[in-house]
């Protein structure tokens, strides 16, 4: 019995080496295991970390870059306000001429509009009324230093000022409003130039 016992402890001594090999084996393994899971999770960690810094840092530009932009459309925004009131300011000024000034101005703006043919030009009733004396004598020179001719109507146009030219039914607007709108962009820029140059 003596020897059964002998195999049998030997059996047994075999089987903990084994058990203890294949265990040290399987605790070799989950370490390598453990440490490279520990190693891609520092990997992703890190990207990670990376990624959320540099989407930090994009959403800070985007923020700003925001800001700069609605700052500058406010600024645009002031500046075409303060245009628009100098404009309206000169048009208020330019339509509250006297009576010299206003008609003076008024035969420049025809040299510069009338045409080389025989029409005519029709004023407001409130223009009409103080008209000077022989100033229809004066359109009729301008018209023919244009190489044309112009007869002053009797009957006032529903204009607020400056006046209408009416060459065989078609009409040309002259009134100040649409002069000056019709110069509002070259106005625009050169009181730009002065204001904020």
């Amino acid at each position: 019995m003596a020897g059964l016992d002998k195999m049998k402890s030997q059996i047994l001594n075999e089987a903990r080496a084994s058990a203890d090999a294949k265990t040290a084996k399987a605790n070799a393994e989950a370490e390598d295991i453990l440490s490279t899971a520990k190693a891609e999770a520092e990997q992703r960690r890190s990207s990670i970390s990376q990624k959320s810094a540099s989407e930090v840092a994009n959403y800070k530009e985007r923020v700003v870059s925001s800001i700069d932009l609605q700052r500058r459309t406010k600024i645009l925004g002031a500046k075409q306000e303060m245009i628009a009131a100098v404009l309206e300011k000169a048009y208020e000024t330019v339509a509250g001429f006297g009576d010299k000034e206003y008609f003076d101005m008024m035969l420049k703006l025809l040299g510069k509009y009338a045409l080389a043919q025989e029409g005519e030009i029709f004023f407001s009733s409130a223009d009409l009324k103080r008209m000077p004396a022989g100033f229809d004598k004066e359109v009729e020179k301008s018209a023919k230093a244009n190489g044309g001719s112009l007869k002053v109507s009797k009957e006032g146009k529903n204009i607020e000022n400056g006046f209408v030219l009416v060459y065989g039914g078609v009409e040309e607007n002259c009134t100040l409003r649409a002069i000056f709108d019709a110069k509002r962009d070259e106005l625009s820029d050169k009181v730009h130039r002065m204001l904020f140059s």
